[in-house]
């Protein structure tokens, strides 16, 4: 059964002197002797429902005490009304109170107010309630969906990988242990070993959109403990570049999907992301020291680029005009064991970090897909190989050159939007001490 209810938007003037019934939530009552004035949110915006104490002195006596965020019902008649924001207004006839709220709200939603990271987060249902809050998932909506676009184009399945794993993708102090029926098992951190499982299937352009959990102790505006992994692997590769053209592929037109499908939004925002330039700039490790240690951030050859580092080579590239760029051949001591080492370049890799204003959104690179050099790559970075057994035996039996990306889109949009927190663009963020709502 359709509802009862007109949406916002199917209203208009051509509705003059006909009857409407519209549902919502009360975000301001005003209260001027004679005449009440009910301002209501819906998904689309506001209405204005008008009541004259003299046309109906109860029904008028009860809609100027509604309390603020009731979700109420108005039946009324359209009228045209040039000084209200729709150019009409609803005069109320009838008044259902659908559901009251209570009095005061632990979080103002209308007021222009201020309130802390933790008080909105606690209050979520209510923050949500704010018109610029919903706008950063329109934009998360239109982000993600080019990039699925782009990728299905490009002849990429979508794929889900298990949540529960036996091993981690990438060892370390960074998994969330748990039992599974009398068995040590983890929350997962990628789906990298499953995404590789697939590409001896045939299955050898996939992606995934999913959860992934990392204990890292960090309180940072950019770290949560779960996120959500935009991840590609593709086969049959000739080298790293077939993996970056990909990816910058579906970056880019992420980017042109949400400016040319979330305007409004952007201007609620006050955002405007350029859409890049393509191929994006390939920056080396080397040559990246190099830039630092010219703007007096001084790394040794093989230290990881840290936060600090970031922010300034992503300053350095803005001079440039490049929000956007590569960094690549990082020296393979401080990359994962299943990433490639170069040949040509002993201590380097086949690998490359994707920076966007100054912050890290994905890290990927050439898979080592040789059964014999991965086990002893695992081997020296004091991994047992038969814990991972599930995992190696694909690579037994005739596993292409691949290669692929981890992408975190919660921080994508926060930096698509220039949000100070990554909280910001996630609906119910989890951190270290936050494990509710």
């Amino acid at each position: 059964m359709a509802s009862p209810y007109r949406a916002l938007e199917s209203v208009g003037l051509t509705d003059h002197g006909h009857e409407a019934v519209l549902a919502g939530w009360v975000e301001d009552v005003r209260n001027l002797g004679g005449i009440a004035f009910l301002i209501v949110r819906q998904r689309g915006g506001t209405f204005q429902a008008t009541l004259k104490k003299k046309s109906d002195g109860a029904l008028f006596e009860r809609a100027a005490g509604i309390v603020r965020e009731s979700v109420i019902a108005v039946r009324g008649t359209v009228q045209p009304n040039p000084q209200v924001r729709n150019g009409w207004e609803l005069l109320a006839t009838s008044l259902d109170v659908l559901s009251e709220a209570a009095a005061p709200l632990p979080l103002p939603v209308a007021d222009k107010v201020g309130a802390e990271m933790d008080t909105r987060l606690d209050n979520r249902f209510l923050d949500l309630r704010k018109p610029e809050r919903r706008a950063i998932f329109r934009v998360r909506v239109a982000a993600l969906a080019g990039l699925r676009e782009h990728l299905e184009r490009e002849g990429f399945v979508e794929v889900q990988t298990p949540k529960l794993a036996g091993a981690g993708a990438e060892g370390g102090a960074t998994l969330f242990e748990t039992t599974y029926f009398g068995r040590k098992a983890f929350l997962s951190q990628s789906p990298q070993l499953y995404k590789q499982i697939l590409m001896s299937t045939g299955l050898d352009r996939v992606f995934e959109v999913g959860p992934a959990f990392r204990a890292e102790p960090s309180d940072t505006v950019r770290h949560v403990t779960e996120f959500t992994s935009f991840d590609g692997e593709l086969a049959f590769i000739q080298s790293q570049e077939d993996v970056l053209r990909a990816l910058e592929g579906a970056v880019a037109h992420a980017v042109s999907r949400v400016r040319a499908e979330a305007k409004a939004d952007l201007e609620l925002l006050h955002a405007d992301p350029k859409v890049p330039s393509l191929p994006l700039k390939r920056l080396p490790y080397a040559e990246a020291l190099e830039v630092l240690r010219g703007r007096g951030k001084r790394l040794r050859d093989g230290d990881d680029i840290d936060t600090e580092a970031e922010k300034i080579l992503g300053a350095a590239m803005a001079e440039e005009g490049r929000d956007w760029y590569f960094l690549v051949e990082y020296p393979t001591a401080i990359k994962p064991f299943y990433i490639m080492a170069r040949a040509d370049e002993p201590g380097t890799s086949y690998s490359f970090d994707l920076e966007y204003k100054g912050d890290e959104m994905a890290s990927g690179g050439q898979r080592e897909h040789r059964y014999d050099a991965l086990v002893a790559r695992m081997r020296a970075l004091g991994l047992d190989p038969a814990g991972f057994e599930f995992y190696l035996k694909a690579f037994r039996y005739g596993m292409p050159p691949h290669g692929g990306w981890g992408f975190g889109l919660d921080r994508f949009v926060q930096k698509l939007l220039d949000l100070p927190n990554i909280r910001e663009a996630i609906l119910f963020p989890r951190d270290r001490v936050r494990l509710v709502p």
